[in-house]
């Protein structure tokens, strides 16, 4: 949900009635929170079901959640003003409208490029569409019904991430109307429609009285910083790391310190600067940003890779997969209902909210150690239950503290900036630890290829092959196993796994010895499979905890406490 503060204050008591329609628009406004919650999320269930339909690299998993965060985060900064400028009823129905457009695209792409950009649609029109809801919401609301009216998103995230993965699994398996994958995206339709609609009926009109100007140059600075930075960490790998690639990210840091120059610079010259420049001399908001930004890159970082693994390694359909992060979910819904009486503590209640979720992690290390090849959903429940508590604890506090030591003037940027970063985050969780992950998985799968060598010689023995043949087969196998899990396109058969079906063939004596061979190769293969994604899903759990310890050091920049009179900003 996003935490953008329009900084349009509620009617003093008396002055005017409560806007008529306030509740059912604050139903059409949560309409749209839904929409973009369940988009936010339903690619990492899907992804590798959506790969496997229209081809493309690893890469194309990456940025079906990449291009939506990414297009998201450079759309917000500045979707918040097209709402003072243009009014923010009309920008909210154009948002809705174009997002369900955007999701329509989605569904009838018939190349990962067009889906790709389809996202891209969605998250553009998304950070149009969500930042006028809140603005709205302190219009349309008294003050002794604010706070009610803010509770209700509480409830609505946490269903949102409860039923959102199990939702898009369910939908992935049920292939209504032959549809597959591209239900995930129809069911906005009716959803889009009944916003646009119902808005039309019962949003209020609402403008900034002094509605600020666009600020193009430091819009297009800031959406090339970024795909300067999330570009070369998904493609990268697939082309072995050229140069090019690191010249992208060093490119990437010089356009962001030129943002911040630009917009310093407009500010003094009196214009409207997106971000205000005096938000970065604060110690407690530019701390704020940089561990939201490592924050939200290992949380949805995680949650993409975790999937992968599932899916790809253990062979989980979509539904067991989005069903295994169910205990996730419910856990963060009840971290956030811990933290809320524990608010007091401020800055301690985020930095143990840290450590009980790099806890989780670690326990889920244990886990993929103790339970093998074998591992089911039950035995990963504990250790994600643990991850979620520790995530919700750790958010509940989050924005207020950032936003303690800003003024009131700096709240609609500052809101703004940090709701961008957390999208920002994602994004380049997404490019940096899913890289990680398919980078990994090959080097494993071969490492667990080598381990079940002998055990693989003992059945083709037995099979009366002899050592010769036993010694192709088993370098076959290592062979085809590594190129199926990095390959280009998931529907083609590598060159190398036709020959090891080759070899098998010859290697047979009799037809009983083909059946034997064929069923040790393909128990040794998954076991190869199985191993070395788990083996790489270690990896990125490690790193997921150095991100987390690192969040914890950053979490000394902040202030102690939350400011005293807080709204809601998240």
């Amino acid at each position: 949900m996003t935490s953008v503060d329009t900084g349009v204050q509620p009617a003093p008591p008396g002055a005017a009635p409560p806007y008529r329609w306030r509740w059912a628009a604050l139903f059409v406004i949560l309409a749209a929170e839904v929409m973009d919650l369940l988009d936010a999320t339903v690619t990492n269930i899907a992804g590798p079901t959506i790969r496997g339909d229209l081809g493309g690299s690893a890469a194309v998993i990456q940025w079906l959640g990449a291009a939506y965060t990414l297009a998201m985060a450079v759309g917000l900064i500045t979707g918040g003003r097209l709402g003072d400028i243009f009014g923010r009823k009309r920008m909210f129905l154009l948002g809705a409208a174009g997002f369900t457009a955007g999701s329509l695209l989605c569904a009838v792409a018939q190349e990962p490029w067009q889906l790709v950009a389809a996202r891209v649609v969605q998250g553009l029109f998304g950070a149009v569409m969500l930042p006028q809801g809140l603005g709205m919401i302190k219009e349309m609301f008294p003050p002794e019904e604010m706070q009610k009216a803010f509770g209700l998103f509480g409830p609505v995230m946490g269903l949102s991430s409860v039923g959102g993965p199990t939702l898009a699994g369910w939908l992935v398996e049920a292939d209504l109307l032959g549809t597959g994958w591209r239900m995930i995206f129809l069911i906005n339709l009716p959803l889009g429609l009944a916003a646009v609609l119902l808005g039309l009926r019962f949003l209020p009109e609402s403008r900034s009285p002094r509605p600020p100007r666009l600020d193009i140059p430091g819009a297009i600075l800031v959406s090339a910083a970024g795909l300067l930075l999330v570009f070369p960490l998904v493609q990268g790998r697939e082309y072995d790391w050229p140069l090019w690639s690191f010249l992208m990210i060093g490119a990437s840091v010089l356009v962001f310190v030129l943002f911040g120059r630009y917009e310093a610079r407009r500010g003094r010259a009196g214009g409207d600067p997106l971000v205000v420049p005096g938000l970065f001399r604060k110690r407690a908001f530019t701390g704020g940003l940089v561990l939201g930004l490592v924050f939200f890159a290992a949380m949805i970082g995680f949650v993409l890779s975790l999937n992968l693994h599932t899916q790809m390694g253990l062979g989980y359909s979509t539904l067991k997969a989005g069903v295994s992060m169910i205990p996730w979910s419910l856990g963060m819904v009840i971290g956030f209902g811990i933290a809320q009486p524990l608010q007091k503590f401020g800055r301690g209640l985020l930095q143990g909210g840290t450590v009980v979720m790099a806890l989780g992690v670690l326990a889920l290390v244990v886990t993929l150690n103790m339970a093998g090849t074998g591992l089911t959903p039950w035995q990963l429940a504990p250790a994600l239950a643990l991850t979620g508590i520790g995530m919700g604890a750790m958010m509940a506090p989050f924005f207020d503290i950032v936003l303690a030591g800003v003024e009131d003037h700096e709240t609609g940027s500052a809101s703004g900036s940090l709701t961008a970063v957390q999208q920002l985050g994602g994004a380049f969780g997404v490019a940096l630890l899913g890289t990680v992950f398919f980078g990994m998985i090959g080097g494993g799968v071969t490492g667990a290829a080598d381990d079940q060598a002998p055990r693989l010689r003992t059945a083709l023995a037995a099979a009366q092959v002899p050592a010769p043949a036993q010694d192709r087969l088993v370098a076959g196998l290592r062979a085809c196993g590594r190129d199926r899990v990095v390959a280009e396109d998931p529907a083609e058969m590598p060159a190398s796994c036709d020959r090891l079906v080759a070899e098998a063939r010859a290697a047979a004596p009799t037809p009983q010895a083909a059946a034997d061979i064929a069923r040790a190769l393909n128990d040794s293969g998954r076991r190869s499979v199985q191993e070395g994604s788990a083996s790489a899903m270690k990896s990125v759990l490690w790193l997921v905890d150095g991100m987390l310890l690192l969040v914890l050091l950053i979490s000394f920049l902040l202030p102690r406490h939350a400011r005293e009179n807080g709204g809601p900003g998240h």
